[in-house]
């Protein structure tokens, strides 16, 4: 790949949906922009998803446009595998320390061809299918990675030379090494995202067990690209025929550090719930939750539809998760509905509906304030949305709170603009005008 140049309008931290959005929106207006993302492939949490509600749209047809836009925009310049370091001021745009991690291999020779990946005798369980599904030691990420490049392991690489002899352009190279760049920007717009709440954080809800699953991994089981084909339960394969919803597993809870609600819990859950019933047409799907939070357009009138086609909705709170026989689940639950009741429930499996938290943190990295909750801090909320607390560095998506995806790119596109009128507030170009006209 072509040297990163020495300096750029504006960098996007996150190659996410917020930050191809704000990359595109600023590439637009004839800004030149730097987007890094520090895993192999652009894309973020969204490209991973099988449907988006309250719509049922297929996620990837929505991502996978924007991200082919930003990987062949003339004036975004893509940098995957990188991590940004540290930011710091100087004079009105800022200094970028950039640590590039190796592929292994020669990404301009690359042409992505699988035949690495199908060589490797090495399986080890794959990040991208939350550990269900297996990918070898060299790999592409996944079907829909841009850029369809493969990335070496070196952690589990046994460098037998099996990848090296059927590589038909000789790109792979064992030798190297990462390399630290520095960048000068003009502004900064922070789009890293989110991550779901760790397993096995509330311990009484069984989070290590193999049939109590986080949202991300149903997610993937139900995508036609997933790492089964269907809807089946990871401990035996068994199709399950009773399913259970644990709202509020990471949220609201001051006891593990997450006093907020994640807004898009109860939404995710009633739209896999409601696919369920789709897939498997005989399962028994139970939401157990303390509030449901329809909170935007088109959400109450989804919320009804599930209930309509079956998901059973009960206002309730699990004690308890625990294993019985057959890999089956039992759940202790106070009915709140009944007065209090506490009953017990078999299910074949349980989906915890983990909170979001922050994917970055800015400490250490550049000069601006977060949230008690780590989410960034925007102190100009009300008029400002995208505004931190140092001048020429934005906010946009999740990075500052939770949100759902059309709320994550319109505050994508606000940031954008932000960090425009700043550039031009100060006439920051990466280019003479010239220059950038016959880009």
């Amino acid at each position: 790949m072509a040297d990163i140049r020495d300096r750029y309008d504006a960098l996007v931290i996150g190659g996410g949906i917020a930050g191809m959005q704000a990359a595109l929106d600023l590439g637009e207006q004839g800004f030149e922009v730097l987007l890094v993302e520090r895993t192999p492939s652009i894309g973020g949490v969204m490209v991973g998803l099988n449907k988006v509600f309250p719509t049922l749209d297929c996620s990837s047809c929505i991502c996978t446009p924007r991200m082919a836009e930003s990987a062949h925009h003339p004036r975004i310049r893509l940098q995957t595998y990188t991590e940004v370091r540290h930011v710091e001021a100087l004079g009105t745009g800022f200094r970028v320390e950039l640590d590039c991690k190796p592929r292994y291999l020669d990404e301009e020779t690359c042409i992505g061809c699988d035949e690495c990946e199908l060589a490797c005798p090495i399986e080890v369980p794959h990040e991208f299918d939350y550990g269900l599904g297996a990918r070898r030691a060299i790999y592409i990420p996944h079907g829909n990675a841009i850029p369809q490049k493969a990335v070496l392991d070196v952690e589990h690489c046994i460098f037998c030379g099996k990848c090296e002899r059927v590589c038909p352009t000789n790109c792979l190279d064992f030798t190297a090494e990462s390399r630290t760049v520095h960048v000068d920007v003009g502004a900064v717009i922070v789009a890293t995202g989110f991550e779901i709440l760790p397993m096995g954080t509330k311990p009484e809800y069984g989070g290590r067990l193999p049939n109590v699953m986080n949202p991300m991994a149903m997610e993937r089981i139900q995508s036609s690209n997933g790492p089964y084909g269907r809807v089946l339960r990871p401990a035996d394969g068994k199709i399950p025929r009773s399913i259970a919803y644990i709202q509020c597993a990471g949220s609201r809870d001051r006891s593990i550090g997450v006093p907020y609600c994640s807004r898009v819990c109860c939404m995710y859950a009633l739209k896999q719930a409601l696919l369920l019933r789709h897939y498997i047409h005989d399962v028994d799907v139970t939401l157990y939750y303390m509030d449901i939070r329809a909170f935007g357009k088109g959400y109450e009138q989804f919320y009804r539809r599930a209930v309509a086609e079956g998901v059973k909705v009960v206002k309730g709170k699990v004690a308890r998760v625990t294993e019985a026989e057959n890999f089956d689940l039992l759940l202790r639950v106070e009915l709140l509905d009944e007065g209090g009741r506490v009953d017990e429930h078999r299910y074949d499996l349980v989906v915890l509906s983990q909170g979001l938290i922050p994917a970055w943190h800015a400490d250490g990295i550049i000069d601006i304030e977060e949230d008690a909750d780590g989410f960034v801090h925007t102190p100009e909320i009300k008029l400002n949305p995208s505004f931190t607390t140092m001048p020429g560095v934005f906010v946009g998506g999740v990075a500052a709170g939770p949100k759902d995806i059309p709320d994550a790119i319109v505050e994508a596109g606000e940031a954008a603009m932000a960090a425009a009128n700043y550039l031009k507030r100060f006439r920051w170009r990466s280019r003479t005008p010239a220059a950038a006209v016959a880009v």
